[in-house]
């Protein structure tokens, strides 16, 4: 479990019936949403190009504890659009469990620690993914940082939505 401990609520849901926190299955707990994220296979990125063109695309990552860290090719528009606005959401692949990440998305350039993510992607991945992929000229490494999450669980659809959000964000 992360050290950074969101604050949840439950997220304002006008026309979905949802119930109140104390009900249902009541506020989901971040560990929760971290065994989520830990979990998903594949997440997709929501970016905004310079003109607000939106952008969304599916990549592999890993979640670090703190950030949802993934990669892309530095020439792709979602590198491109991430250099241009930082600010992007990302949700883990499961409908049935789906956890939304709005944050900051922050390139990573210590050396260091993007052979660690790429360990990391090789382990979860079982994959053999060589050094030089995570080279700076060919692939963009990012650190998404959240800001807001939300989660839910759609056996209790209506009783277990709910919002984290960061005080230090």
């Amino acid at each position: 479990m992360s050290g950074r401990q969101p604050v949840a609520s439950r997220p304002y849901m006008p026309g979905y019936g949802t119930k109140p926190p104390d009900e249902g299955t009541g506020l989901l707990p971040w560990s929760w949403a971290e065994e989520q994220l830990n979990a998903a296979n594949n997440y997709w990125v929501a970016s905004n190009g310079a003109d607000g063109q939106p952008h969304v695309s599916p990549v592999w990552g890993v979640w670090d504890g703190k950030d949802l860290v993934f990669s892309c090719a530095t020439t792709s528009r979602k590198a491109r659009n991430l250099a241009a606005d930082s600010r992007c959401t990302v949700a883990a692949e499961d409908a049935y469990h789906p956890v939304v990440i709005e944050g900051t998305a922050t390139l990573i350039t210590d050396m260091e620690r993007r052979l660690r993510v790429l360990s990391q992607m090789n382990a979860k991945y079982d994959a053999e993914i060589p050094d030089e992929f995570f080279a700076m000229d060919a692939n963009a490494v990012f650190a998404l940082r959240p800001r807001k999450v939300f989660g839910l669980d759609h056996d209790d659809f209506d009783g277990s939505p709910t919002r984290w959000v960061f005080a230090d964000s």
